[in-house]
């Protein structure tokens, strides 16, 4: 170990880079550089060293009405809970209900057409693996408050502006 080591500091002379630090360098990091305190982002507090709990999951749906989107082609929310649903390579759960066989029969609407484009725009029988996972663009409608204060505007509020009438 202390050999190559001592090629590594050898490597980084020669390539003008400060030197690798030695294993006993790395491992002599005190407590208190690790209990220094890190600043506040969305979860409060803590330092390096200190492992805090989760914040809690954010409720249920209100609901299973559907949503109005905020803009064009926004992804919908999902209107129910999907806690323990199966969506991985093998097996997607949403597509249960909201296939093209299954949704007329439970009711549930289907999986837009353009889930069954590949890349090049051909439409492919089953859903395409780009749009296989849904969590990537839907999630689910939760009974929460925001995280950061924020200005959004729907794109009817902008189309309509101030004074209510369309600009």
């Amino acid at each position: 170990m202390k050999r190559f080591h001592g090629l590594m500091m050898v490597l980084a002379l020669l390539a003008g880079a400060a030197p690798v630090p030695a294993q006993e360098e790395i491992a002599s990091v005190t407590a208190g550089e690790l209990n220094d305190p890190a600043p506040d982002g969305l979860r409060p507090g803590g330092t390096l060293a200190d492992t805090r709990p989760a914040p809690e999951i954010a409720g249920e749906p209100r609901g299973s009405e559907r949503k109005v989107r905020g803009w064009p082609e926004q992804p919908p929310v999902i209107p129910h809970s999907i806690r323990g649903y199966q969506l991985d390579k093998r097996y997607n759960q949403c597509l249960s209900c909201h296939s093209r066989n299954a949704a007329p029969q439970v009711g549930a609407p289907m999986v837009s057409v353009t889930h069954f484009m590949d890349r090049e725009g051909q439409v492919r029988a089953a859903v395409t693996p780009g749009r296989y996972f849904c969590t990537q663009c839907h999630v689910p409608q939760t009974d929460t408050e925001a995280l950061v204060e924020n200005e959004f505007k729907s794109a009817d509020e902008v189309i309509m502006g101030e004074g209510g009438q369309a600009q």
